[in-house]
């Protein structure tokens, strides 16, 4: 018999995170269909992008709120979700990001260019990834209407779309909800 060789035991791996992508359009139903998606197992954090700026956005906020079981942390993060995520992510199991399209719009309010903008986007993805939690993204698609008339909201909504993209590539899931109906594309 020949004798064993004792090897340095190598730490446990961890795994890497979970990312599922749901779009839609507003009032689709994609926040829903979210945390549907996102399940029951906790700890469980709701990073929330939304600002209360005027009454009518303080509605929606409140109307978003008293949709989740009060098991959610709920954190107010407008401007720094990567910071969020690299710093407190690993501390959940489960995370629900909404919405990609407010965090894009208070980005854009603070000045940043399209090329920050991308490149923030892939450092949220890299922290999210870091987590090793199960990230459910919500996202707006605005590529869908009428072409704006304005050149900066067509600007606004062609960055959204390539953040769109740059996400879904990124994502294990991707969800499109429509009056509802959530359909999955990946």
């Amino acid at each position: 018999m020949s004798p064993r060789k004792l090897t340095k035991r190598q730490p446990a791996r961890r795994t890497k995170g979970r990312i599922i992508l749901v779009l839609g359009g507003a009032s689709s139903g994609k926040s829903e269909a979210a945390l549907r998606l996102a399940g029951a197992s906790g700890p469980r954090a709701f990073v929330a992008t939304g600002q209360a700026l005027d009454d009518e956005m303080a509605v929606r906020i409140a109307r978003h709120q008293s949709g989740r079981a009060q098991d959610w942390d709920t954190v107010e993060e407008p401007i720094d979700v990567e910071a969020w995520f690299a710093k407190q992510g690993s501390q959940y199991r489960t995370i629900l990001f909404d919405c990609v399209t407010l965090w894009l719009s208070n980005l854009a309010g603070i000045g940043l260019d399209e090329r920050t903008i991308l490149a923030r986007t892939g450092s949220v993805l890299q922290a999210m990834r870091t987590a090793a939690s199960r990230v459910v993204i919500v996202s707006n698609e605005l590529g869908l209407g009428l072409v704006p008339a304005e050149p900066q909201t067509r600007a606004f909504r062609d960055v959204a779309g390539r953040v769109n993209q740059q996400i879904a590539a990124e994502a294990d899931e991707v969800h499109f909800v429509v009056s509802g109906l959530p359909l999955r594309l990946k």
